[in-house]
C-alpha cells in the first residue's frame, strides 16, 4: 500500500484544526452532558471571539512584523454594523441563519474597507508610529460609537451627534443607536457552534495565506523590507492586504459579539486601547508569529482570571505572576535551549530523529 506523503507544512495544519476540532467537541460533550457551569457556558462564544481577534492580529504582528494596537476598533466597526443590519432586518428577514450570516458579512466587509482607508496613508509608517496611530484609530472609533444617534424610518435613515430627539422621526421611526446607551434588542444568534465554524473559517484562510506564494513574500517584508524592495515585492500592496484581511475577520468577530449580548455599548473597556492590548497579549504569550500558541494562550488567559475568583483581592495580583512566567518560558534563552533538547529527545525516544538533528 503507498504511503501518502504529507509536507511538514500540511501536517502542522492538520494538528491545529484537529486541535480546535477536539476542543470543540470536548466543551460540546460537557455541555450536553450538564457539567459545565453557567459561568463557563458563558465563556464558549467570547472565546471564540478573542480567538478569532488573536489569530488575526497574529498576521499583523507576527507574519507582517507591525505592531499595531486598534484592532478592537475594527471589531467595535463590526459589531455596530452588524447589529444596526440584525436590527433592521429583524421583522424582514425572519430566518435567523440566513439574516446572522448576512450580518457577520456586513460586520467583515465594513471592517475591512476601514482597513483599507486607515491603511492606505497609515501602512507607510512603521513601529512605534504606527503603534500610536492605530491606537488613535481604535480610540477615535470607540468615542464615535458613543456619541451617534441613529434611527429609522419610512423616510430613511436619520443621523445626530447631539440627542436623540434631534433625530425628528415619524411616527412609524425608532432608534437604533443610541449614544452612549448603544444598541438594545439585537438578536441573540450567537452560539458556540458558529464561533467554532468563524475560528475554523479563520484558521483555514490565515493558515493557507501564510503558506502561500503570498505568505512568503509578506514574511520576507517582515525580515528585510530594503531585500524584499529590491526583488519587486510590493511592499505597500502586501502591507495593505494583511491589514484588510486581519481588520476583516475582527468585523466578523465583533458581529458575533453584537449577536451574543442584548445590549451592545462602546462605553467601558469593551473597545478601547486596554481590549486591543489584552489581544496582544494572548498574540506574545501564544508566541509570536505561532497560530497555534495564540489559541491556547487565548483559551487560557481568557478562563484564568474567572477561575482565580476564590482569591478576591489577590485575583489579579497572581494573574500578572502568571503573565510573567509565562512570558519568561516562552521568551527565555535558557527555556528555549530545554525545549529544544527535550524535543529532540522525545524525537529520538519515538525513532524520528534526522540525520542532520543532534542531541546536545
Amino acid at each position: 500500500m503507498k504511503k501518502l506523503n504529507i509536507s511538514k507544512t500540511s501536517r502542522s495544519n492538520f494538528i491545529t484544526y484537529g486541535m480546535v476540532i477536539v476542543l470543540a467537541a470536548l466543551m460540546m460533550i460537557l455541555d450536553g452532558a450538564g457539567v459545565l457551569s453557567s459561568s463557563m457556558r458563558g465563556f464558549l462564544v467570547p472565546m471564540c471571539i478573542y480567538i478569532i481577534m488573536a489569530v488575526s492580529l497574529n498576521l499583523v504582528v507576527g507574519i507582517l512584523g507591525e505592531l499595531s494596537l486598534g484592532h478592537a476598533g475594527f471589531m467595535c466597526i463590526g459589531a455596530y454594523t452588524s447589529a444596526v443590519f440584525s436590527k433592521c432586518m429583524v421583522d424582514t428577514i425572519t430566518f435567523a441563519p440566513l439574516r446572522f450570516t448576512i450580518a457577520i458579512l456586513i460586520g467583515a466587509a465594513c471592517a475591512a474597507v476601514f482597513g483599507v482607508l486607515i491603511g492606505i496613508p497609515v501602512l507607510r509608517l512603521k513601529g512605534d508610529y504606527l503603534a500610536i496611530v492605530t491606537l488613535a484609530f481604535g480610540e477615535i472609533i470607540k468615542n464615535i460609537c458613543n456619541v451617534i444617534n441613529l434611527g429609522v424610518d419610512s423616510a430613511g435613515m436619520h443621523i445626530s451627534f447631539d440627542k436623540a430627539s434631534d433625530l425628528n422621526l415619524a411616527e412609524d421611526g425608532q432608534i437604533i443607536i443610541k449614544g452612549s446607551q448603544g444598541i438594545s434588542g439585537t438578536p441573540k444568534d450567537s452560539t458556540f457552534l458558529v464561533g467554532v465554524i468563524l475560528v475554523m473559517i479563520t484558521l483555514v484562510v490565515i493558515l493557507n495565506l501564510i503558506n502561500s506564494r503570498t505568505g512568503r513574500a509578506i514574511m520576507s517584508i517582515r525580515d528585510n523590507r530594503i531585500a524584499a524592495q529590491s526583488i519587486g515585492i510590493d511592499v505597500t500592496k502586501y502591507k495593505l492586504m494583511v491589514f484588510t484581511i486581519s481588520a476583516a475577520f475582527a468585523g466578523a468577530a465583533g458581529a458575533l459579539y453584537a449577536h451574543n449580548y442584548a445590549t451592545l455599548t462602546a462605553t467601558g473597556d469593551k473597545f478601547n486601547y486596554n481590549a486591543s492590548i489584552m489581544i496582544l497579549v494572548y498574540v506574545v504569550l501564544g508566541g509570536i508569529g505561532n497560530i497555534r500558541g495564540s489559541i491556547i494562550a487565548t483559551i487560557i488567559l481568557y478562563i484564568l482570571p474567572e477561575k482565580l475568583r476564590f482569591l478576591k483581592d489577590y485575583r489579579m495580583l497572581v494573574y500578572a505572576i502568571v503573565l510573567i512566567l509565562v512570558m519568561l518560558y516562552n521568551w527565555s534563552p535558557k527555556m528555549q535551549e530545554y525545549r529544544e533538547v527535550l524535543r529532540l529527545k522525545l524525537k529520538a525516544k519515538f525513532g524520528k530523529l534526522n540525520k542532520e538533528e543532534s542531541i546536545t
